[in-house]
């Protein structure tokens, strides 16, 4: 039986009795919804709701008109569970790898307090807006990668295909070469003779790094490394604030716990360094502390956003803070992006254009000598 859905897939049926619907076998797991067929799905379930159209009405639609094949069979399992008597947060949990526990709580206060409709519009704008944010780091981190990916390319061109035809014009000349041109040429007799090596390392290497960043001490290293990165540092710390941040703000507006909640945006931060310091602040609020003085004490968080907490304390709106912190930090990381960019561009392109003009002059070098000669 599977421990979350409560189904048993090796004979095909589920807990429900001998009654039961029919499940086949998985041997693989079930795939993932799209984020944006996701607010999509929440949106126009939110709409229908708010409508006045029945539940299982809803969700029946939804099964026959989603966008998505995973949503759609999602919306009819949900369905069935429904109508056996479970609720629709209960029912959502049973496929994880759907709905988040962020998702399914948020969904279960709003059942509790009768607002489900105004819950689920105000989750489809969590995460239009955390997908926005994620993007933008995303494309951040991408730019530099192509730029990298391609100049690995027209290095390796011209190491392996380029030089070696100077390489077999400049051997009749007879002459000693200058030094950037020998340098050149022993790069690209290495590079032909020992390709394979070269390969070998770097996958060997991203795999062991893989499997190092999988272990709790590599992740928390690796996400502390991210954090003090020169640049890329900044940018990172002010996308987890914003998704902490929102993230934590959205809960309480629902009507979460705000022990419940810190755990639940421990578990979504994205970063290992600021989840240790959640939840050990989440330790300290449980003994009678307010929210700001452990975070702050962590000194993960900016100080400014401990103070702003602190003020949302007092004035007993804390949700609110916690929005209005998020909207300055998403823009701080609109801007971060925008600044990373233009210096990234000329950096990049003088880096690539020194790699290829570098090589270049070197392997004219010896033309040059040449024509001087006979003049």
């Amino acid at each position: 039986m599977d421990k979350v859905t409560g189904r048993w897939h090796g004979s095909g049926v589920d807990d429900a009795g001998a009654g039961g619907r029919f499940t086949p076998l998985r041997l693989l797991p079930p795939p993932r919804a799209r984020n944006r067929d996701l607010v999509l799905f929440t949106r126009q379930l939110s709409v229908m709701i708010s409508a006045g159209l029945p539940l299982t009405r809803a969700l029946e639609t939804l099964a026959q008109q989603a966008e998505s094949p995973v949503l759609q069979r999602v919306a009819r399992e949900t369905l069935y569970d429904i109508e056996s008597g479970n609720t629709l947060a209960d029912a959502l949990g049973r496929h994880p790898r759907v709905f988040t526990r962020l998702y399914v709580n948020m969904v279960r206060a709003g059942e509790s307090g009768s607002r489900l409709d105004g819950i689920l519009t105000r989750l489809a704008a969590f995460l239009e807006q955390n997908e926005r944010i994620r993007r933008k780091v995303k494309g951040a981190m991408l730019y530099p990668a192509v730029i990298f990916a391609v100049a690995v390319a027209v290095v390796a061109t011209l190491l392996l295909f380029v030089i070696p035809t100077f390489e077999t014009v400049f051997a009749s000349f007879n002459a000693l070469l200058p030094l950037p041109t020998r340098t050149v040429i022993g790069l690209s007799r290495a590079v032909q003779n020992w390709w394979w090596a070269v390969v070998v390392t770097a996958g060997g290497g991203g795999l062991l790094l893989r499997r190092w960043v999988a272990t709790e001490t590599g992740r928390r290293r690796f996400d502390s490394l991210l954090l003090r990165l020169p640049v890329l540092g900044p940018l990172w710390r002010r996308a987890a604030v914003s998704r902490f941040t929102r993230t934590l703000g959205t809960l309480l507006s629902a009507g979460v716990p705000i022990l419940e909640g810190l755990e639940i945006t421990a578990r979504t931060a994205g970063n290992r360094v600021i989840q240790d310091a959640v939840l050990e602040s989440r330790t300290a609020i449980r003994g009678g502390e307010s929210i700001a003085r452990p975070l702050r004490e962590t000194g993960v968080f900016p100080p400014m956003v401990a103070r702003m907490i602190h003020v949302g304390e007092e004035t007993g709106d804390l949700d609110g803070m916690l929005s209005r912190i998020a909207d300055f930090y998403d823009e701080e990381v609109d801007a971060g992006v925008e600044s990373l960019l233009k210096i990234l561009e000329p950096a990049l392109i003088v880096v690539l254009g020194g790699l290829v003009g570098g090589m270049t002059i070197a392997m004219y070098l010896p033309i040059f000598d040449l024509v001087d000669a006979i003049q």
